[in-house]
């Protein structure tokens, strides 16, 4: 074996974007002609709400810390955490 050769590694590489397009078909198909994403949002909504409703006031300052430290989202749309 010649030792100038360099490491014997072949590039491999797959173009993955067939299968995604057939994926997301597949994820749409299984979801039927009755999703509504925006019920679907509106839910994610109501549910996120639930969530963090009744907390005790050392439950609400725990909660406050982590919204300003950028761990849990703030209210509101759009709200995804900062990290």
């Amino acid at each position: 074996m010649n030792q100038d050769e360099s490491t014997g590694l072949i590039p491999f590489s797959i173009d993955l974007t067939f299968d995604e397009a057939r994926r997301r078909t597949e994820v749409v198909a299984a979801l039927g002609d009755t999703w509504d994403p925006v019920a679907a949002l509106r839910g994610e909504d109501e549910a996120y709400a639930l969530l963090y409703s009744g907390l005790d006031a050392e439950q609400r300052r725990t909660y406050d810390m982590l919204v300003a430290a950028g761990v849990l989202p703030e209210d509101g749309p759009g709200r995804a955490p900062s990290h």
